[in-house]
């Protein structure tokens, strides 16, 4: 049981480590001074899922969930 319980949270921190890197590498919502002259991007526009950014959003929200899940399994097992 132990060995299962160290995997775990060494797949926890992995998914950790990752996790940060995806939400580090999107870009910021904010549209800054590019709204004023209207060129700031729709939502619709900038988060298709064939774009880069659409796919760091998918990722975003997978490795949320994984970690979450992981995060309840470790908890579960601490008691």
């Amino acid at each position: 049981m132990e060995i299962l319980k160290t995997i775990c949270m060494v797949v926890f921190i992995i998914i950790s480590i990752i996790l940060t890197v995806v939400v580090l590498m999107q870009e910021g919502k904010s549209a800054g001074l590019g709204a004023i002259s209207g060129a700031a991007d729709t939502y619709w526009g900038k988060n298709k899922g064939r774009s880069m950014e659409g796919r760091l959003v998918m990722a975003t929200r997978i490795m949320v969930i994984m970690f979450l899940v992981l995060a309840g399994v470790l908890n579960i097992g601490s008691f």
